[in-house]
């Protein structure tokens, strides 16, 4: 939605000044200098969301996504390692125990096992992440 199609106000100002190159302040574009009520102005805005609903807009058809796709299986690899990544960061802002030894094979344990858990994650938690970076890389927005 164009939030100046509906014709928004900065601090209950009745014009936001633009500089001319004679210095003077014009009212902003598409606003009514007048005051409108907020049903008048909700119900422009709701005409001008039904009008842009059209059905060639690409909100209301989503191709469907190929999982056997090698870039879908990139972009699944993707959110694997950023959910690592955060289960790493949420990890280090806790004290460590002695469960697990703090040597170079405890080390490689922890990482090894933040690994399975990213891809558990991923696998059932449907966060998304992979889904919106297959579409705005095939272009299907």
């Amino acid at each position: 939605m164009d939030i100046s199609s509906i014709g928004a106000q900065y601090l209950n100002s009745a014009y936001v000044p633009l500089s001319t190159s004679a210095g003077a302040s014009l009212p902003a574009a598409g606003y009514n200098t007048e005051q409108s009520s907020f049903a008048e102005l909700l119900k422009k805005a709701q005409v001008t969301n039904k009008d842009s609903e059209t059905p060639s807009s690409p909100v209301s058809k989503k191709l469907p996504i190929d999982k056997n796709d090698k870039l879908y299986e990139l972009c699944v690899d993707l959110e694997t390692f950023l959910i690592k990544n955060l289960i790493k960061s949420m990890r280090s802002t806790v004290q460590k125990s002695s469960l697990i030894e703090s040597g170079f094979a405890g080390e490689m344990y922890e990482d090894m096992l933040y690994d399975e858990y990213a891809k558990d994650f991923t696998k059932n938690a449907n966060f998304g992440f992979a889904e919106m970076a297959y579409r705005e890389l095939t272009g299907n927005r």
